[in-house]
């Protein structure tokens, strides 16, 4: 279903829709996600705004939400994606990187608050992935090439990511045998934060 994270209204539909036809609600990924790249001084404020909105408050209007349905499940599991930006800032990365952290210590709170409800809430940290959003990242810059070998030489592995390496955390987070895990926040990284 298509919806825009930072509308409530939109949030609610889906939430409801999948419950409607699944009969149930046990696991939320929350992957939507905007960078705007610049120092604290050259974000402006609707990007500031737009970045808060989708990374930060999507994510804790879907969580919210699902809730609910979760406890009536017996509980359930919400996976963050985060960033390693969330734990470790990078120059020009400002807006990101604080709406990163908030999408981290969100997770924590959140484990804390509903461990007890057998919900367990977890990010997931990933570097730089080959994604729509990282194509972009490079589409912009003056020298698309530079860029790549840039970001590929800052990765141990010596490879950037791809979805499916971050898709197998979240598989793990998702399923039962995680059920002992919940407030981390785990990097799947290529070793970017070992540097």
């Amino acid at each position: 279903m298509a919806a825009d994270v930072s509308k409530k209204q939109d949030i609610e539909r889906v939430v409801r829709e999948t419950v409607n036809r699944f009969g149930g609600l046990n696991v939320l990924v929350n992957n939507a996600g905007v960078l705007h790249i610049g120092t604290a001084e050259e974000i402006t404020e609707d990007q500031w705004d737009e970045t808060f909105n989708i990374n930060v408050r999507g994510l804790w209007l879907l969580s919210r939400e699902v809730l609910p349905a979760m406890r009536k499940a017996g509980g359930g599991s919400i996976v963050n994606v985060a960033s390693v930006l969330g734990i470790n800032a990078a120059r020009n990365r400002a807006c990101y990187a604080a709406s990163k952290g908030a999408v981290v210590l969100l997770t924590k709170a959140m484990a804390i608050d509903h461990g007890q409800e057998k919900i367990r809430v977890n990010a997931i940290c990933p570097s730089f992935v080959e994604t729509d959003l990282t194509a972009a990242v490079l589409k912009n810059a003056p020298d698309p090439d530079a860029v790549r070998r840039e970001r590929t030489a800052v990765h141990p592995i010596g490879r950037l990511g791809t979805p499916e390496d971050i898709a197998g955390m979240a598989v793990y987070l998702a399923s039962e045998e995680s059920a002992w895990v919940t407030g981390a926040a785990m990097a799947v990284d290529g070793g970017y934060l070992a540097v």
